[in-house]
């Protein structure tokens, strides 16, 4: 009997775990979770300690477990990265997100395996060129990314389109933009942890909490906006493309609504039935000329593709996130 596995590289981390239990519900596929737990202490295993997963890869054993398998391989989910934009050594950078990437979608091509993987909307670097997704070759290569994991997440979009464009490509690739993700499964995460689950313990005990000032005239602090997206959202979509193999390209996945940071944090404190008691402090200053003070996703390309789902607004997002899990004993999806 044929298995159908699903291959999902950083699948025990935030967004790969959420992918992971949204697919697992689907009793006929296979999971396969390829990652690096980092010990026991980052408490990184919980994220799929609730997924009946069929298998455990370490990322050095990755092509070898591929190759052996391969016939049964219906999709390779490619969310392993470095997703620090902090990170200072560009070579791990560039070897985890192209190297490895471009060496993935090579192997899916050859094996005529599909592949969905992870963009990222630090492509958009400031936003001077928009947020519009569009999978000219020219307008890709025009972005400019502030940081190196942006750039490394454009140049394998630009090395897709390329691939494709010379027909050489697996039968169904997409890269999806990802904009700002929030959700269950970030604990591992620390200081890249979203800022509702940054600012949830201090809410939680009654205490104030702390955004960063802004340093631009026309932004008032804690006015820095993005598309902020729950994670939900993410493997929805990522199960609409398992279903739906004729979608190819990349596309935006945010919510399509720009939100000030400080509406996220009101939104917490109201989901947790207190008084909003903001403050606002520096921000380190590595960061400040490398930050993004607006993302808004246009998500007409996605509903073109097919997919009708309404997106999850930022009220219902944060309600849920806090009511079913920041708030409950287990904070595991």
């Amino acid at each position: 009997m044929t298995r159908r596995i699903v291959f999902v590289t950083g699948g025990a981390g935030f967004i790969g775990s959420n992918i992971v239990a949204r697919l697992a519900e689907d009793r006929g596929l296979d999971l396969v979770v390829c990652d690096r737990l980092h010990g026991v202490d980052t408490g990184k295993w919980r994220n799929i300690a609730k997924a009946p997963i069929g298998d455990f890869v370490h990322p050095d054993d990755m092509f070898d477990w591929l190759e052996k398998r391969w016939r049964d391989v219906e999709m390779v989910v490619h969310m392993g990265a470095v997703s620090s934009t902090t990170e200072p050594d560009a070579d791990k950078i560039l070897q985890n997100n192209f190297q490895l990437s471009r060496d993935l979608f090579r192997w899916c091509a050859d094996r005529q395996r599909r592949l969905v993987y992870a963009s990222s909307a630090a492509t958009y670097g400031a936003g001077e060129h928009g947020f519009d997704d569009d999978n000219d070759y020219e307008a890709l290569a025009a972005l400019r990314p502030l940081n190196t994991y942006g750039w490394s997440k454009a140049l394998f979009d630009l090395f897709a389109v390329r691939q494709a464009g010379r027909d050489y490509a697996p039968p169904q690739w997409v890269g999806l933009k990802f904009f700002n993700v929030y959700g269950p499964n970030e604990e591992h995460k620390l200081s890249m942890k979203s800022v509702a689950s940054q600012i949830w313990p201090q809410v939680r005990d009654g205490h104030g909490v702390q955004l960063f000032k802004s340093y631009r005239k026309d932004v008032p602090d804690g006015g820095q906006k993005r598309d902020f997206v729950y994670v939900r959202d993410v493997a929805d979509v990522t199960r609409w493309l398992f279903d739906n193999p004729q979608v190819n390209g990349i596309y935006n996945l945010g919510s399509g609504q720009a939100r000030a940071f400080e509406d996220m944090a009101r939104q917490v404190f109201e989901a947790a039935g207190k008084n909003a008691r903001i403050e606002y402090g520096p921000m380190p200053p590595a960061i400040r000329d490398k930050y993004q003070y607006f993302t808004e996703a246009k998500m007409e390309r996605l509903a073109a593709a097919g997919y009708g789902a309404p997106l999850t607004s930022l009220e219902e997002g944060i309600g849920d996130y806090v009511g079913r899990y920041l708030s409950q004993p287990d904070p595991y999806r």
